[in-house]
């Protein structure tokens, strides 16, 4: 297979028809959220595409009114316009929403912790979204509604999202489309453009992006993992991504070493 015809196979199979996945996850929605029995939906918004997505969704699907959306800064840290913009989002969808400063309780969490992280930057970081996990669970428990998680495909299969944190809601209604995907939809929606350009961000410290940490970019990365779809082999994978082998075989392994993330709990066998 030439790179040429390899590259319009990834072409094609990441390219969606957005009207058909609108319809598919809003239906998706409302059955989910009926068949819990909740009164509406809670979603965490940051601003960005992801979620400004999953609220459009939630709202056509449930009626704005039935969807809380709560943004979860953090003072100093979060971009303030990252706040209007999910605010923006919310008042245009005709959406409930609410705004909920993450600093008090991450101060109080730590200092009552007896052990400092010191350098060490991960458990400070993957504390953010568990906080905000936890935020989203009591209006949800409040409320008898259902929390709307908004991680992507790219996200979920690269492991790049807190266990027990952005990964903890109850249904995640965009996690069968890559970050790719996501954008093509939100084109589509007509969502701001500001906030589909917008850098992808978990706002977990000033200057962090989605991208630097993955160390490759969401193009990249959904083009190697349509390759790995398309049964492809690295060496073809590399060329259409435009990346060496060794990053296909780093992202493979990203992939195995995260599954666990993915799984429940194990447990021995009697």
């Amino acid at each position: 297979m030439t790179a040429r015809t390899a590259s319009a196979r990834i072409a094609e199979y990441l390219r969606i028809n957005p009207e058909q996945v609108r319809h598919s996850v809003e239906g998706f929605i409302r059955r989910f959220v009926s068949n819990a029995g909740a009164s509406l939906a809670i979603i965490g918004m940051s601003g960005g595409v992801d979620s400004s997505v999953v609220a459009f969704l939630s709202a056509e699907a449930l009626g704005g009114k039935n969807v809380i959306g709560i943004s979860m800064p953090e003072s100093g840290v979060t971009d303030p316009h990252d706040v209007a913009d999910a605010r923006e989002v919310a008042s245009s969808l005709g959406m409930r929403f609410r705004t909920v400063d993450i600093l008090p309780v991450l101060q109080s969490l730590t200092q009552a912790l007896p052990d400092r992280a010191g350098e060490n930057v991960l458990p400070l970081a993957n504390l953010k979204p568990r906080i905000r996990m936890t935020i989203l669970y009591y209006y949800a428990n409040l409320l008898n509604g259902v929390v709307i998680g908004c991680s992507n495909r790219s996200e979920i299969r690269s492991g790049y999202f807190t266990k027990f944190g952005d990964s903890g809601a109850d249904l995640m209604p965009i996690g069968h489309l890559y970050k790719t995907q996501v954008i093509q939809l939100a084109e589509h929606l007509g969502l701001p453009t500001h906030i589909i350009r917008k850098i992808p961000s978990a706002g977990l410290w000033r200057g962090q992006t989605d991208e630097g940490e993955l160390g490759i970019s969401y193009e990249k990365l959904d083009t190697i993992y349509a390759g790995l779809d398309l049964k492809m082999r690295p060496p073809t994978i590399a060329r259409c991504a435009g990346v060496d082998v060794e990053t296909v075989r780093r992202i493979l392994e990203r992939e195995r070493r995260s599954a666990h993330k993915l799984a429940p709990p194990p447990v021995p066998r009697l």
